[in-house]
């Protein structure tokens, strides 16, 4: 990390953001609008799905960085969705994505030592929610199919979906069966957390410009290296902290290949080998199986 990282922590984590049938059928008009907020749960949400379906769909629950929201990323989760995933992502407590500030964190994160499994307790209430509310709502329980479900989130999302897979024991969702993490707030779990016990894949993305986070990932005893086997990690070239939201678009092309394919291989059974690929743009690109 650069010696001015540790003070840019703060603003760079912020972001400012069964139905089967033998032909397609029309999208479900009793879901909300894709890419439109709607309230669920108690919760503000927003969702992308692909605009026909043949079937009950996985699911990727998708959680924001500090600072950002829901819809922050859309030029991922809209590309997910066309690839055949239902994406779902709330509003947490810090959300802003607009004028204004968002709440000072609970604890600094430039102290990871101090954090443990009540911090960002609330993100995780979100999430385990928000399944609830999905389950429970006759549409959306119809349109999703349990047994493939993930968790991908950006910078403290990346904390929250790590934490619900395992991280924390006391926030493990054994609903999640795979987790990527872009740009992940990792650095609480190597104090007190249990990467090492993540039963679900994980993927970190990272890049080179990203010096407040992918480091923390990347480093021998970092978070990729803690983390359970199986593992993935990816470093971009260029891509720095927002890289993954939609002020980035500076490695979009690359994020998506990646998330589009761990999301195959891990939630619809495809050839693991074609994750094992580096494509232009990759720095590095490490795997263990």
């Amino acid at each position: 990390m650069r010696p001015s990282a540790s003070l840019a922590l703060l603003s760079v984590l912020a972001l400012g953001a069964a139905v089967a049938a033998p032909a397609a059928i029309a999208k479900p008009a009793a879901l909300p609008a894709s890419g439109k907020p709607f309230k669920l749960g108690g919760l503000t949400v927003v969702s992308w799905y692909p605009s026909t379906r043949t079937a009950k769909l996985p699911l990727i629950l998708f959680s924001h960085g500090y600072g950002g929201c829901g819809a922050q990323s859309t030029f991922l989760t809209t590309a997910l969705a066309g690839a055949g995933y239902i994406v779902v992502a709330p509003n947490h407590a810090d959300a802003s994505c607009g004028p204004g500030d968002p709440p000072a964190p609970e604890i600094p994160f430039e102290q990871p030592a101090a954090w443990n499994d009540t911090t960002y307790l609330a993100r995780k209430t979100d999430m385990v929610g928000l399944v609830a509310a999905l389950k429970a709502d006759k549409a959306w329980n119809a349109a999703i199919d349990w047994t493939r479900v993930a968790g991908m989130g950006h910078s403290l999302g990346g904390y929250t979906m790590l934490g619900l897979g395992g991280g924390w024991p006391s926030w493990d969702q054994p609903v999640i069966k795979a987790v990527l993490a872009l740009s992940p707030y990792c650095a609480p779990y190597l104090d007190e957390g249990a990467l090492g016990s993540i039963a679900a894949p994980v993927m970190y993305q990272g890049g080179t410009l990203d010096y407040a986070v992918t480091p923390t990932v990347k480093r021998p005893d970092g978070c990729y290296a803690r983390t359970a086997t199986p593992a993935y990690f990816v470093e971009f070239a260029g891509a720095a902290h927002n890289a993954w939201s939609d002020l980035g678009n500076t490695n979009n092309a690359q994020i998506i290949y990646y998330a589009r394919n761990f999301f195959d291989v891990t939630l619809k059974g495809a050839d693991p080998s074609q994750l094992l690929t580096s494509i232009a743009g990759v720095t590095t690109y490490w795997w263990r199986r």
